[in-house]
């Protein structure tokens, strides 16, 4: 499954990925973002056992974002269990050198598409950093809403911060959606 738009590609995670993924994933200016299950440094292993994870995924919920035919990110969804089986919770990353290109946001945008039209969700949601200033456009661009503010709930590089929650609801289910 790829998801285009334009000079824009959300693919499958291919083998051959690996070593640009590594190298555009060990930076700390990108880690610092993330959560700490991402490992830091982040070395072509850590790369080459995501990759295969995401390999086995079925439906595909993450993919590799693709910029002029070049590796440049990754995203993806998480989806949620049990009485939250309709919401998934998105993440992402784009390598530094595709910074401030309005990429991330398309990203955003496609998959939040694919979510709502293939996965069936009914929302969509994540957590960003109060620091992040970066990540709260792309979402805002993206069309999602500042839902709730939750005060010194994370910890992040030995300080305690806000996580701002951002969701997006797909307007086509609704509080109408039957499974």
């Amino acid at each position: 499954m790829e998801l285009i738009d334009k000079e824009l590609k959300l693919r499958p995670f291919t083998d051959s990925d690996s070593k640009k993924l590594a190298e555009l994933c060990n930076n700390k200016k990108i880690w610092d973002n993330l959560r700490d299950y991402i490992p830091f440094p982040y070395s072509e292993n850590n790369a080459i056992d995501f990759i295969k994870y995401c390999q086995t995924e079925n439906p595909q919920v993450s993919f590799a974002i693709e910029f002029n035919g070049e590796f440049a990110g990754s995203i993806g969804l998480v989806r949620q269990t049990d009485i939250y089986k309709l919401t998934a919770e998105i993440g992402y990353w784009l390598g530094e050198p595709f910074w401030g290109m309005g990429i991330t946001a398309r990203a955003v945008q496609l998959i939040t598409k694919y979510g709502f039209n293939n996965l069936r969700l009914v929302r969509i949601y994540t957590g960003v950093f109060d620091f992040n200033k970066a990540s709260q456009r792309v979402l805002e661009k993206a069309g999602f809403k500042l839902e709730c503010i939750f005060e010194n709930s994370v910890f992040k590089n030995n300080k305690i911060c806000d996580e701002y929650r951002y969701g997006l609801i797909n307007k086509k289910t609704g509080t109408q959606h039957t499974v």
